[in-house]
Parts: C-alpha cells; sequence; structure tokens
C-alpha cells in the first residue's frame, strides 16, 4: 500500500510525539524537552529526550531516534502501514487508498469498526473475569499452587470464567448478541434439527487474556483446575484474532527483549507467565499452532536473537517445527 508523503508530512505536523511517546514512557519536564528511561536498552538514568519543538526523540545512551512513527515501528513492533494507520486513526484522519474503489474502501471501514468492536466485546469479558477470580478462593488457591503472585496475575489480567453454561449472561444482557458469537465467547449448537443452543465456550477455567501488540485484547486461553481434557482451550479463529500471528505474551514482554536482548519461545500461557514470575520476562508462547513464519518475522521486530524452549514431549518439536 503506497501512502502519499504529502499525507505523511500532514500527519506528523497534527501529532505530538511527546504524547505518543509519553502512552509507553514516563517523561518528565527538562528544560525546553521532555526526559524519561529509554524504553530500546536497560538504563537507571534518563537519557532518553523527546523535543516538543523539533518532534523527535533520541537517546543519547543507544542513539535510538526518530519521529512519532518510527517509535511505533520500534516499540510496538508495528510495520510502517501499521504505525501510519495507528497515529491517523488517533487523531481521525483517514488514511489515503487511492488505489482502492469506493466500495473497498467502505468494507474496510465497516471491517475497521467490526474489529474495534470485538475488542471492546472481549475486554469487557476479560474484565468480568478478573472480578470472578478475586471471588474465588479455588481459583485462587490453584494460581498459588502454581507459584504465582498476585502481582503476576494483575500483569497478565489473568481472570477466571466460573462453572455454569450462561455465566457470561450477566455481563451481557443481549446473551443472544451476534458479538458473542462472532468474538469466539459463545458457542451455538443444534441437535437433531432442534432449536439452537448457546452457551458460554469458557467454564471453569483460568482465563489468559491474548493482546496484541497495541495491547487490545483480541482472544483467551483457558486452563483448566484440575485434569480434565482440553487442559487448554483457546478462542477460535475471529476477525481479530488469528493464531498463526500472534504470540502470547508478546505485548507484555516487549520491553524485556529489548534489555535481555532475546526472546524465549515456549509452547503455553502458564510457562510465559511462570517464567516471567521466576525473572524471566522474555518470555512468549505459540498459540496451539506450529511457530509460524509469520510468528518469527514478528519476534525479529523486537529483538534479533529467538530462542526456542519447547517441552521435550511430542508435542514440543511440533511447535516449532513449522518456523524452524
Amino acid at each position: 500500500m503506497a501512502i502519499p508523503q504529502s499525507f505523511i508530512t500532514e500527519l506528523l505536523s497534527r501529532v505530538d510525539v511527546v504524547e505518543v511517546v509519553g502512552r509507553y514512557v514516563q517523561l518528565k519536564k527538562g528544560g525546553a524537552n521532555f526526559m524519561g528511561l529509554c524504553p530500546f536498552h536497560g538504563e537507571k538514568s534518563p537519557s532518553f529526550s523527546v523535543s516538543p519543538t523539533k518532534q523527535f526523540y533520541h537517546c543519547f545512551g543507544c542513539g535510538k531516534n526518530g519521529n512519532a512513527i518510527s517509535f511505533l515501528m520500534d516499540h510496538a513492533g508495528m510495520n510502517f502501514v501499521e504505525a501510519v494507520k495507528e497515529l491517523a486513526g488517533q487523531i481521525g484522519l483517514q488514511v489515503p487508498e487511492e488505489e482502492r474503489s469506493p466500495q473497498e474502501r467502505e468494507r474496510a471501514a465497516a471491517e475497521r469498526q467490526k474489529q474495534a468492536t470485538l475488542t471492546d466485546v472481549l475486554e469487557k469479558a476479560g474484565e468480568a473475569w478478573r472480578k470472578q477470580l478475586k471471588g474465588s478462593p479455588r481459583a485462587v488457591a490453584y494460581l498459588k499452587g502454581r507459584g504465582l503472585s498476585g502481582e503476576i496475575a494483575r500483569r497478565f489480567g489473568l481472570g477466571y470464567a466460573p462453572d455454569g453454561w450462561h455465566g457470561l449472561a450477566s455481563v451481557f444482557p443481549a446473551y443472544d448478541d451476534p458479538l458473542l458469537l462472532e468474538s469466539g465467547l459463545v458457542i451455538v449448537a443444534t441437535e437433531d434439527g432442534s432449536e439452537a443452543r448457546r452457551y458460554d465456550r469458557f467454564r471453569d477455567r483460568i482465563m489468559f487474556p491474548i493482546r496484541n501488540v497495541k495491547g487490545e485484547c483480541i482472544g483467551f486461553g483457558g486452563r483448566v483446575l484440575g485434569d480434565e481434557k482440553p487442559k487448554y482451550l483457546n478462542s477460535p479463529e475471529t476477525p481479530v484474532f488469528h493464531k498463526g500471528r500472534e504470540l502470547y505474551g508478546l505485548y507484555e514482554a516487549r520491553q524485556a527483549l529489548r534489555e535481555a536482548g532475546y526472546v524465549l519461545v515456549t509452547e503455553g500461557y502458564m510457562d510465559v507467565v511462570a517464567l516471567a514470575q521466576l525473572g524471566f520476562p522474555n518470555a512468549v508462547a505459540t498459540l496451539g499452532t506450529a511457530c509460524t513464519p509469520e510468528h518469527v518475522q514478528k519476534l525479529f521486530r523486537f529483538t534479533d536473537s529467538v530462542v526456542f524452549s519447547f517441552d521435550g514431549d511430542a508435542a514440543g518439536p511440533a511447535c516449532g517445527a513449522q518456523g524452524a
């Protein structure tokens, strides 16, 4: 997709790099500029400067510098088009798509609106499940038994989906809303020509929200508290969630990847959370599928070294087969 340079110039003139960077880095006024700890390398004394007049950032420690677009590319792992669209959306600009027909642009706009709506629905479910976790001694005991602290649970947004077929009906009064089906939160089944039955996909499970690089909830993984099968249950493929493109924990691990200089690719949600608890916050996990080229390309936006750490059972090597 070719974006006219005139649009890029207008976009950069209308966004504030201090505001963009400030969403990710704690900045303090220091003379004419704003200073903070560099998000691209570990440091104890602020050497990262953001200039509101030049609309430019520069780290005097590692040399990283650029504008609002390059910051999203370097820090959030977006490609150029994604970064431009993200900034344009924040200030209400429509990115020119001259090669598309009006009908195609209309469909694209409708798709973006649908994706935003689905992430809102998923966020609401995640918030409800986090509240349920606090009220479930059994679920809390399970996490403590796995060695996880409340701080780690909060960092990863862990929750609990209570037992029962229609728990989400108390969260979404319109339980028959098609968005609940499209987001993968509910299942609709029919048997022998009878009336369709609608029920929660996740029941009596520890819930792991899956976030994209922007921090939006796009799906969930759920783990049983006992030995029932399946042990893990993932969201299905949806307009916002594609297992072959996403990695669990990447959003939470972004800064740690740069500081550690490598990423640990593991198999499951609990591996990532447990490693973070043990002092290895630079771990991510594939989502019940083989490691794909898209996974590896995404990881190389954040680090130059990828270490695979899969289990020694039959499923372990299979997880890395496709991307090897």
